[in-house]
């Protein structure tokens, strides 16, 4: 029997544009991304705030998926108590010229509000 996930990441390797999605894809990574690009460096409770409707677990999970694809970079401090902090990375910034311009598309193509 074949494994579901080699097959899964395959097809993601084969078409450039779902690995992109597959990175940016959700509710809440793009604007993770947004904000670092747009405040620079954030520790964890500033970045939160910026993202008041995400909930703890999902905030974490996304932050550790775009620190694990190579998008944005987590800095921590050994000290007391703990700091963190969390940042783009090369990768990260090269994504915003395409979030950009997803977000002019979706301007010019949403629904128009009454």
């Amino acid at each position: 029997m074949e494994d579901l996930n080699q097959n899964t990441q395959d097809d993601i390797a084969d078409f450039p544009c779902e690995y992109t999605v597959s990175i940016i894809g959700g509710k809440w990574k793009i604007r993770i991304i947004y904000w670092l690009v747009e405040k620079g460096v954030l520790r964890y409770g500033e970045l939160k705030k910026l993202i008041p409707n995400i909930t703890h677990k999902m905030f974490s999970s996304q932050l550790k998926e775009l620190e694990a694809d190579g998008i944005i970079e987590r800095k921590e401090y050994s000290q007391i108590p703990p700091k963190v902090e969390y940042s783009t990375s090369d990768k990260g910034r090269s994504l915003m010229p395409i979030i950009e311009m997803m977000c002019d598309w979706g301007n010019s193509n949403r629904p128009k509000s009454k």
